[in-house]
């Protein structure tokens, strides 16, 4: 019936986000969700192009980055992907996941992102660790780095550019205003209070 398979998906998307009169927040999954499943590239790919034109604007399209797990994000990557998908995508984030590998636990702060990525983001999700108790240190640091973007928007003009004399600080806030290891050092400090409180609750 359909000529491509990107066709075909974006086809019983839109129905499907037309059936549901068009929610205001609807994901959909590409079957290349990452640089490393585009041939040749995201720019290039036949599948993402026919995507970007066919979806319905308020469909919300998920990527992961460079690769499945991602140790880095950069604008010019997210550039690349808004441009061929014509929206801003949502980065669905492998970083902490360990479904693929239970034996191993990542307990290290939100890092590899560049700073000033919010505005090229629709939203953000998080994959964590499997175990609950795990994702403390996940959660809280990217609340920080989360909390870090918000400060860097707030201090751009209408032109799009960090206005250096608001801030009081002439790198600006690219030049790392968010810290990991002060995040981490956050995180740690709160989860130990949060482990003594409940170590003190009956029963404990």
């Amino acid at each position: 019936v359909f000529p491509s398979l990107a066709q075909a998906q974006a086809s019983v998307a839109n129905e499907v986000y037309r059936e549901l009169d068009q929610p205001s927040v609807f994901l959909f999954c590409p079957t290349e969700y990452c640089s490393s499943l585009c041939s040749p590239s995201p720019s290039q790919s036949c599948y993402l192009l026919t995507l970007g034109q066919e979806l319905l604007p308020g469909i919300s399209v998920i990527w992961t980055g460079p690769k499945v797990v991602s140790q880095e994000l950069s604008a010019t990557l997210l550039e690349e992907v808004e441009g061929v998908l014509q929206r801003r995508p949502i980065i669905w984030d492998n970083l902490y996941a360990n479904d693929y590998d239970c034996r191993r636990v990542f307990l290290g702060p939100y890092t590899g992102r560049a700073p000033g990525l919010m505005p090229r983001l629709r939203g953000l999700l998080l994959n964590p660790n499997c175990e609950l108790q795990a994702n403390f240190i996940p959660i809280h640091t990217l609340g920080s780095w989360f909390r870090s973007e918000l400060e860097s928007c707030a201090h751009r003009d209408h032109a799009g550019m960090e206005t250096a004399a608001a801030l009081g600080d002439s790198q600006g806030p690219q030049e790392g205003s968010y810290s990991p290891q002060e995040a981490l050092e956050l995180a740690l400090h709160d989860w130990v209070a949060e482990i003594n409180r409940q170590a003190l609750e009956p029963g404990r």
